[in-house]
């Protein structure tokens, strides 16, 4: 089943070079993972469509604000620093997959 993955960064610069490294890796993997990135401010305008928002370690501090703008359905993960700031793909499609089954 396709699972729509939205990531937000501050800008959605560097969740773009994020989100590009995760569909290579959930390809690799043969997820159905269709990735997205966007900037905060466009957050309202794909929450209904999501079944899952990554958001930047960054924004930590706004995360249950964030949590506030989407519908209960959509698993809203806070990404790692440790994977965010290499733009680790794989580390971060791993730590998706984990988050959706739990």
């Amino acid at each position: 089943m396709s699972k729509n993955i939205l990531l937000i960064c501050g800008s959605g610069a560097s969740s773009g070079f994020m989100a590009a490294n995760m569909r290579k890796a959930a390809k690799k993997a043969g997820l159905d993972y269709k990735i997205q990135a966007r900037s905060e401010a466009e957050l309202g305008e794909y929450a209904d469509e999501i079944d899952a928002l990554m958001v930047g370690p960054h924004l930590k501090a706004e995360f249950d604000a964030i949590k506030s703008e989407v519908p209960d359905k959509v698993k809203v993960i806070l990404m790692k620093p440790d994977y965010y700031s290499i733009l680790d793909g794989k580390a971060a499609i791993e730590d998706l997959k984990e988050q959706l089954e739990n």
